[in-house]
């Protein structure tokens, strides 16, 4: 059962006590709005503290003090969550019941996440400019590569024209002039307005008891100098006049990304509808757009749906030939009509719930898993626990599908056309 805690004014401890791993999980996430402005920076600061703070200056001293802590890890956290983006850490490391006679690990690694954190690397009033000229290469290079993927690039563009009124179209890790624009002295000064006013969200998945981690946290904490704002709360998909946009380059596979939206969220009761009907309409290989578009009818080479339930925006993303781009969209929003009008076998019914319980049910598998979930759930507003959810999508009908896909509207369009055709 997962324990929440207030350490300090705008800083929060969720534990989740369990025996069952030899390894222990912790994550330490400061929350932003998401912003344009800064959606980039904060992309780059967890990369650029973990190439060292003062104890542990260069990455060979970072790697030499994980290895002492039998192997530890520790990386880069940034997630975009509904209307935040967060940045910070995620840890890795041995439970102390493992360690040999004498030794400890909890309360070394949670030291030595916490100087990476609050004691970085410094020269002439900012970052060293090494880390950051460095870690700005990479972060391009990370961008880059995404773009690069034309199936990433096209769900991108659509999110983009979607949500001209929302972030939510924001890139997690930003965009390259906003990289660009970065030195050393604008990263460190956001960076310390950052951890002075952002609500600090902290995760531990592990065998020790919330006062212990808690206590080891305070002691760590304490001198921090803090004057937290509070974050505006979670909203759906801030409405926009939707539209069609196209682009053309040199690619064999055509991409077609099409947008819908609903004002159905993770903080709607309608909720497990809403997730299976995104798993009869499209999401899985027993989905409907997959067994009729392309099994069946063979108009393209890939296809699925995804549901952001933070916001209520469901996308169907295609692999097709240029020349079927009429075609596959009105086969989808045929497919969609099918599930408006109840047009849903037992089978379906059956297969959609059983992929979302499967998945539900891996978030016991290991502490990754369970920081993922649960840290996630709490920073979206999403109240539920896999328990109460899995009941929840055990009860769903298909009227309920049926009544959830009515509230799916489709808003906007992007299509990725290949350079050869017109």
């Amino acid at each position: 059962m997962q324990q929440t805690l207030e350490l300090f004014p705008g800083i929060t401890l969720r534990c989740m006590q369990d025996r069952r791993f030899k390894q222990s999980a912790l994550s330490i996430q400061l929350l932003r709005p998401m912003d344009e402005s800064e959606a980039a920076i904060n992309a780059l600061l967890p990369a650029v503290l973990l190439r060292g703070c003062r104890d542990y200056p260069d990455l060979q001293l970072i790697t030499q003090r994980l290895d002492d802590l039998y192997g530890a890890s520790i990386g880069t956290l940034v997630r975009r969550i509904g209307d935040y983006q967060t940045t910070g850490f995620y840890c890795g490391f041995m439970e102390d019941r493992f360690a040999m006679q004498g030794d400890q690990i909890l309360e070394p690694m949670i030291r030595f996440a916490l100087q990476l954190l609050l004691d970085p690397v410094t020269e002439d009033d900012g970052f060293s400019r090494e880390f950051i000229d460095s870690e700005k290469k990479n972060l391009i290079s990370t961008i880059e590569s995404e773009r690069s993927d034309k199936r990433t690039y096209a769900a991108a563009r659509l999110l983009r024209i979607m949500c001209k009124s929302d972030t939510f179209g924001i890139p997690r890790l930003g965009e390259i002039p906003q990289v660009e624009a970065i030195d050393h002295r604008n990263a460190y000064s956001h960076y310390r307005k950052i951890l002075r006013e952002s609500p600090i969200e902290i995760f531990y998945v592990g065998s020790s008891p919330m006062d212990t981690v808690a206590a080891l946290l305070q002691s760590q904490l304490s001198h921090l100098d803090r004057a937290p704002q509070s974050l505006p709360p979670q909203t759906g998909f801030q409405s926009c006049e939707g539209s069609e946009a196209w682009e053309q380059q040199n690619i064999t596979q055509a991409k077609l990304s099409m947008g819908f939206i609903t004002p159905i969220t993770n903080r709607d009761p309608r909720f497990a509808a809403m997730q299976v009907f995104n798993a009869i309409f499209g999401s899985g290989m027993t989905s409907k757009l997959f067994m009729e578009i392309r099994e069946k009818r063979s108009l393209c080479y890939a296809i699925g749906s995804g549901y952001y339930g933070s916001k209520g925006i469901l996308t169907v993303n295609a692999g097709i030939d240029t020349r079927q781009e009429i075609p596959v969209k009105e086969a989808i929003l045929a497919e969609l009509d099918a599930c408006r009008q109840g047009s849903i076998t037992d089978n379906e019914l059956a297969a959609a719930k059983e992929s979302i319980l499967s998945g539900l049910r891996a978030v016991y598998d290991g502490p990754g898993a369970m920081e993922n979930f649960f840290s996630t759930a709490a920073i979206s507003g999403l109240g539920r626990t896999p328990e109460t959810y899995r009941e929840e999508i055990r009860a769903v009908t298909a009227e309920d599908v049926a009544d959830a896909a009515k509230t799916v509207t489709f808003h906007s369009a992007f299509f990725l056309k290949g350079a050869s055709y017109d």
